[in-house]
């Protein structure tokens, strides 16, 4: 029966097509299992890096074909899609962590994978360091953002195992840790694990040239304060005026209507301090927070202030909100308009069209004519108006925060 094909990115492909991924360390002597020993001597395709080429080469069948793994990788999908023949993979440690196998799955849905797995470098390196790792958080910078490393960090992980690249080295982790605080772990560092004349483990050296691959493990010593409520006095105002900023438990509350434990990417238009995205990202680490402002001084106050209450990983866009391109920037499905320079009605109707369906907005209003504004420009971009929260902080004005929400359906983009 001829099987349906499937159209992936880099070819099409067999509904069948067949992939056997085979785990290796850097050592020059494998100590492969009997059943791994038979599909290599039967095996007519293989693939896999230049390093794994090189330490498998001699085990390879005569007449083999070799498939490098290398950029770009559409040309080997391609490759990959062509093949009538089993390919065999040859990856470093597990292919189901932070590993290949995904890659496969996604480029080839429907295809059928076999893995046999040896111990990843992180499992490495902690036998290496004698560590129970059960507990271990482990996050990869490999060809990926901080974000994963960001939130272990804000939340206060005791034991951290961090895959890193060529850019996001042991130094590069260390200077951004140091960068926003994170001076309570101590870092060690594994060196080409599993190449009998290469390996090294040791706590991190500043001044040393670590050889890749590497990987690290992050052991807290201490544990950091992760206040819930910043004090005003605490931040670095904007010329030192108190009033610029949002008040503790109006910001709190403001968040709480935002539901931010449920959303994925949060915007705060008019940061100025930075206090609304800081405490954002203190208590949600997951968020990806973009953070507006008009004015060029924010950079450095959202620098400052971030860096005090150690929250990285905060976007800033400086500029007139309505001027800045959004288009590249992760789509928000909870909103905090904290400035809008008379121009909310635009503002509003800008940010529907660029919001998730289901978003959350909430604004608050110091006065009956910015409460007035709001209700009509909701309504005019098409935000509905769903709460109203009216608080008074001592002798200040009250305040009336105002949640709005965009419909689930969207017929805007």
């Amino acid at each position: 029966m001829t099987m349906p094909k499937h159209s992936g990115r880099g070819g099409t492909c067999s509904m069948e097509q067949r992939f056997v991924l085979i785990g290796i360390c850097d050592s020059q002597f494998q100590e492969l299992p009997a059943a791994v020993l038979q599909i290599i001597a039967r095996g007519k395709i293989f693939s896999g890096g230049r390093r794994h080429h090189q330490l498998m080469e001699s085990r390879l069948p005569a007449g083999h074909k070799w498939i490098d793994v290398t950029v770009p990788l559409s040309d080997v999908y391609a490759q990959y899609a062509e093949a009538t023949d089993e390919i065999v993979v040859f990856v470093s440690g597990d292919p189901l962590f932070f590993g290949f196998a995904s890659t496969l799955r996604r480029q080839f849905p429907g295809c059928l994978l076999r893995v046999f797995p040896t111990f990843n470098s992180l499992q490495m390196l902690a036998h290496r360091m004698q560590l129970p790792y059960q507990s271990m958080r482990c996050v990869s910078l490999t060809g990926r953002d901080w974000d994963g490393l960001d939130r272990a960090l804000i939340e206060g992980e005791a034991l951290i195992g961090c895959l890193t690249d060529r850019q996001k080295t042991p130094q590069a982790v260390w200077e951004r840790m140091a960068t926003y605080g994170f001076t309570n772990y101590q870092m060690t560092v594994g060196e080409q694990l599993g190449n009998e004349e290469a390996e090294r483990v040791a706590d991190f050296e500043p001044e040393h040239a670590y050889a890749f691959p590497n990987c690290l493990i992050l052991q807290r010593r201490e544990v950091r304060q992760r206040p819930f409520g910043i004090p005003e006095s605490d931040f670095h105002l904007l010329d030192g005026r108190a009033r610029m900023i949002t008040k503790m438990p109006v910001r709190l509350l403001s968040l709480s209507l935002l539901d931010l434990r449920h959303r994925t990417s949060f915007w705060d238009i008019g940061f100025c301090t930075g206090s609304v995205s800081i405490e954002a990202k203190l208590q949600f680490p997951h968020l990806r927070v973009t953070a507006f402002e008009v004015r060029q001084e924010g950079r450095r106050l959202m620098e400052l202030n971030s860096r005090r209450f150690g929250t990285p990983g905060i976007a800033t866009v400086i500029g007139d909100f309505l001027e800045s391109d959004l288009s590249q920037l992760p789509r928000p499905d909870a909103i905090f308009v904290g400035g809008h320079g008379g121009r909310l009605e635009e503002m509003l109707c800008r940010l529907h069209e660029v919001a998730l369906p289901g978003a959350t907005l909430v604004l608050n209003s110091v006065s009956d004519e910015s409460h007035a504004l709001f209700l009509r420009a909701a309504a005019a971009s098409g935000f509905t108006l769903c709460g109203q929260t009216r608080i008074a902080i001592d002798e200040h004005n009250p305040i009336t925060i105002l949640k709005a929400t965009k419909a689930h359906c969207d017929d805007t983009i």
